[in-house]
């Protein structure tokens, strides 16, 4: 099973004081996203995220760089998912239940929670605003498009867990890169899942995330 490892910042940052806490997250270590667990989907673009966490915060930065982008959907807990969209899914209590956090490049956010994919229940729109992003997209010299994507993210956002700090807090999660309506849809993955479909709902796959 993977592992991961997230650092503690000490001080009183504030979710507001996003740019900061964006130029932080580079000079914290990168964990890339390898796998491409469906073979009928074999794009794979460059993906890494890093992570850290305050007492109150949740800190979150995707790197990515992909050959095209989609960004269609500006409506909270729209379908993010057929954009250019990251995600982290999160659990506190062993995978019983888990939080959806999903985001596509400008920002747009869905979250979810429950045990399954079916069923789940959606954070109210004003809930999910409270979620801070930064986003940033460039064309480098190769061609190819990189984007960025920082989220602060606010402990009261797990409404359903009763969390009063992240630290040593037992967890699972996975992360994800996806893009079901891009010209070459792509599921990605960091920790692997074995299944006959394209499925990132499925908790017996998330690793462990330890909060230093």
């Amino acid at each position: 099973m993977k592992k991961l490892t997230a650092r503690k910042i000490s001080g009183s940052l504030k979710k507001s004081e996003i740019q900061q806490i964006s130029g932080l997250l580079n000079t914290i270590g990168k964990h890339q996203l390898l796998f491409t667990p469906w073979a009928t989907y074999p794009y794979k673009p460059v993906v890494e995220f890093s992570m850290a966490y305050t007492s109150h915060l949740l800190l979150l930065k995707f790197f990515v760089e992909e050959n095209e982008i989609r960004a269609v959907n500006h409506q909270t807990n729209a379908a993010v998912w057929e954009d250019s969209c990251v995600e982290c899914f999160i659990s506190f209590d062993e995978g019983s239940n888990y939080y959806n956090l999903e985001f596509n490049c400008i920002g747009t956010g869905l979250i979810g929670y429950g045990k399954s994919k079916t069923n789940r229940i959606l954070l109210h729109e004003d809930m999910i605003k409270q979620v801070a992003t930064l986003s940033t997209i460039s064309r480098p010299n190769n061609g190819k498009i990189s984007w960025t994507l920082t989220l602060t993210i606010p402990l009261n956002i797990f409404v359903y867990t009763n969390l009063v700090t992240l630290e040593k807090q037992p967890c699972r999660a996975n992360f994800y890169k996806c893009g079901d309506l891009l010209s070459a849809p792509h599921f990605v993955s960091w920790s692997n899942i074995i299944h006959h479909k394209p499925n990132f709902h499925l908790p017996e796959y998330f690793g462990d995330l330890i909060f230093k």
